[in-house]
């Protein structure tokens, strides 16, 4: 096992990375901007280094700067978190020519998986049902309008190298695609140096489910259950929860097998995600994310895994002695996050100092994973997310009530978050009886909770 790690990352991610280390008697190495220099990772962590200004390219994905980092403090692997530099392939080799470990798959996996379109062929391969669409890149309007014609309305334009939302755009009639395709290829060149795009046929109704998998070194690949992350505002997440209400056991198992043997086929190791759109014809895939997920404590509390423990020992080289059989999800998980944003004036992000602060706590089945304290001043320049509160309980109905109950003893004063919002989708008769997909929240409940707070 490691001595000693750097965490490559910020925020909520960092601490839980630092925590999980302190447990395993790792010694941390915190890297932060000037702008995170009171940040929470960097005081838990046994040592911190300065990486640069507040702008993200000059700090968190400085990779110079961060190999520096681990170099001089002799740490011996790279935990990227999420975000960031955690799916960056060039990063990943990097570590490996400086004889540092990186903690997730190897840059080759990372890019096969990462670009979008070649990912979607490897499915093929697999055997793993996808969603009809181009076959490799669609490189220019034209073709672009002969592939829809193909396909059918509605489709989506989708960054071959994207992630986090970008470069996504839905194009449900004929004379949106044009400026759909200039503006989705300009965004993503912009976010990901790559403004090659691909499509599909939009599945309507779908559920967005996803399967956590384990593989070690040597090729024992496990999954540990869904998520459903239906539930999102402009393709990011606001809900999650397992296990998905709206599929069978027997579809459980055949995602689960199905995740499996995508990794396998890849040759992956180290904790991913395999995506699926679910709907009443069946599954198809739609990503990998070859890294930690915002949303892995769902699967922790249903399952009473660490993830990241398991990322740690699986990164050391060390073989993985859970077995599929060893997997039982238990109960119901729900997660919230929770952002500094403003609902009410469509989502505005509000930084600021947090003048006082009280975290739910007490009672079986809660947790919350935050980098917030009272005094702590929220930068402007990153991702909105502050916390993470997630609930467990015996069913669904116990799971929601332990939320409610959760986010009415949440106080956090001094900026605006989306708590009240998240509150009231709670509330939510169709939420309650787990009537939703993934076009529910952005074309029906939050046109109707704007109209009724404006």
């Amino acid at each position: 096992m490691f001595t000693k790690i750097l965490v490559a990352n910020r925020g909520e991610i960092a601490v839980r990375i630092i925590r999980a280390c302190k447990e395993l008697g790792i010694r941390t190495v915190a890297v932060y901007s000037e702008a995170d220099k009171d940040a929470l990772h960097m005081q838990l962590a046994d040592e911190a280094i300065c990486i640069g200004p507040a702008k993200a390219t000059d700090s968190y994905l400085n990779m110079q700067s961060i190999l520096s980092a681990a170099v001089v403090t002799k740490a011996q692997a790279i935990h990227p978190g999420f975000g960031f530099l955690s799916e960056n392939s060039v990063f990943a080799t990097m570590c490996g020519e400086c004889n540092i470990t990186f903690i997730g798959p190897d840059a080759e996996t990372i890019d096969m998986m990462g670009n979008k379109a070649n990912a979607r062929a490897l499915m093929i391969e697999a055997d793993v049902p996808v969603i009809p669409g181009s076959d490799g890149f669609v490189t220019s309007v034209e073709m672009a309008v002969e592939i829809a014609d193909q396909l059918g309305y509605p489709v989506m334009l989708k960054a071959a190298a994207g992630g986090g939302g970008k470069g996504i755009r839905k194009v449900m009639k004929p004379e949106e695609l044009e400026a759909a395709y200039l503006s989705a290829s300009s965004e993503a060149g912009a976010a990901f140096g790559d403004d090659r795009m691909y499509m599909e046929r939009i599945i309507q109704h779908a559920r967005h489910i996803e399967v956590q998998i384990l593989a070690d070194n040597y090729g024992h690949v496990i999954h540990l259950g869904e998520r459903d992350c239906s539930l999102q505002r402009n393709n990011q997440k606001i809900i999650e929860e397992s296990p998905s209400v709206a599929i069978s056991d027997k579809e459980r198992q055949i995602l689960g097998e199905t995740a499996v043997r995508a990794a396998k086929h890849v040759g992956y190791k180290n904790a991913g995600t395999i995506e699926f759109l679910v709907d009443q014809n069946g599954f198809y895939f739609m990503e990998m994310n070859t890294r930690i997920q915002v949303e892995h404590p769902v699967t922790e509390m249903a399952t009473g895994i660490d993830i990241v423990k398991e990322q740690l020992l699986i990164a050391s080289g060390k073989k993985m002695t859970l077995e599929q059989s060893d997997i039982h999800l238990t109960g119901h998980t729900i997660e919230c996050r929770i952002n500094a944003e403003n609902p009410a004036f469509h989502f505005a992000p509000s930084p600021g100092r947090i003048d006082y602060l009280l975290l739910p706590s007490g009672g079986l089945g809660l947790r919350v994973d935050s980098a917030m304290f009272a005094g702590y001043e929220i930068p402007p320049y990153y991702d909105a997310m502050i916390a993470k509160i997630i609930t467990k309980g015996e069913n669904r109905s116990e799971a929601i009530a332990k939320m409610k109950r959760a986010l009415s003893e949440l106080v956090i004063d001094g900026i605006v978050t989306n708590q009240f919002f998240q509150e009231d989708l709670l509330q939510d008769e169709r939420f309650v009886n787990g009537e939703y997909d993934t076009n529910f929240l952005q074309d029906t409940y939050l046109p109707e909770w704007t109209l009724k707070n404006s």
